[in-house]
């Protein structure tokens, strides 16, 4: 039933112009370079509402994927919202694809340098006559990256989509919990201790160096002073909270932590859906297919629940 009502939902009301296939290319100057991405126009005439919508954390570009992923799940959702007559921004931050030379160096990458994007970003579109009211959807690090600009952007409407309800660091810690040898785990809680009081590591074992390599600090520092429930609570706008209940990386727990910090958010949790939004069970071998299968859709209903939330909050001018 729920599929069902979830297909009825993304298809287009007959007669109605079929959804564009290809989004239109925008550009954002910034101090250190230029921000690329595209928007994902409705078929109809406008004016539209519109969303920004935030890719992860790492190097995860405006349709999801990274040197290590191919899902294609921001693009999917994209469309999918747009064919429901919601315009959708979706951007490479800077260091990543098309803003690669917005970002020189690793190591100058902060939090709220995103979040400052984001604003920028949000000033754009309300400039645009084309667009009516401004929404947020923010997948995984992205939410917290949304919370972090709310006060300024002024969204109507934000959603976390899987998105961490904890400080960062005590997320990594779940992540890492028993899943390393002993002597590492040491080293790895003890560096997680250093970079939350704001103190640099200079000896980072080798197996760690993915996770913890110095020129990634700053930007663990800046996140690491975050607290996304704390941020949630003062977002004034609607808002949706969803999990997946097989999310590997992000948990239900935290989405609840999320609502119970804003009383009026609206908590959902997608039975069987992962952490990039697919359709997929059971462990993290069973589910590390879907990391790299473009082909996979969405999970049918995280476009209902998003598209149902945010059509009707965005209504109007």
């Amino acid at each position: 039933m729920l599929a069902a009502l979830a297909l009825a939902l993304a298809a287009p009301p007959a007669g109605a112009p079929a959804p564009r296939l290809v989004g239109e290319s925008v550009e954002l100057r910034t101090d250190t370079g230029t921000l690329r991405g595209v928007i994902d126009l409705p078929p109809g005439p406008g004016p539209w509402p519109a969303v920004i919508l935030h890719a992860g954390s790492g190097p995860t570009d405006r349709d999801g994927n990274g040197p290590l992923t191919r899902t294609d799940n921001l693009k999917m959702l994209g469309r999918a919202l747009a064919a429901e007559g919601i315009a959708v921004l979706r951007y490479d931050k800077r260091g990543v694809a098309g803003s690669l030379f917005a970002l020189a160096r690793e190591e100058d990458a902060r939090l709220d340098t995103y979040a400052d994007d984001v604003r920028a970003w949000a000033a754009l579109l309300r400039k645009d006559g084309r667009f009516t009211k401004l929404g947020y959807v923010g997948h995984s690090e992205g939410a917290l990256v949304g919370l972090i600009a709310a006060a300024d952007a002024k969204f109507d409407a934000f959603v976390s989509l899987c998105g961490p309800g904890r400080p960062l660091q005590d997320v990594l810690r779940e992540q890492l919990k028993g899943k390393l040898p002993e002597k590492l785990a040491a080293a790895a809680d003890a560096i997680l201790t250093e970079l939350s009081a704001g103190r640099a590591v200079a000896e980072v074992p080798k197996e760690l160096q993915v996770l913890f390599r110095p020129s990634v600090q700053p930007f663990l520092i800046s996140a690491f002073k975050r607290d996304p429930a704390k941020l949630i609570a003062g977002v004034p706008c609607p808002v949706l909270v969803v999990s997946g209940s097989t999310d590997l990386q992000v948990t239900a727990e935290d989405a609840k932590r999320l609502g119970d910090a804003n009383p009026k958010a609206r908590v959902v949790t997608v039975k069987g859906m992962n952490h990039v939004l697919k359709a997929v069970g059971g462990d993290l071998a069973k589910q590390l297919p879907s990391y790299a299968d473009p082909s996979l859709p969405l999970h049918p209903r995280v476009g209902y629940e998003v598209g149902a939330f945010l059509k009707p909050v965005l209504a109007g001018k």
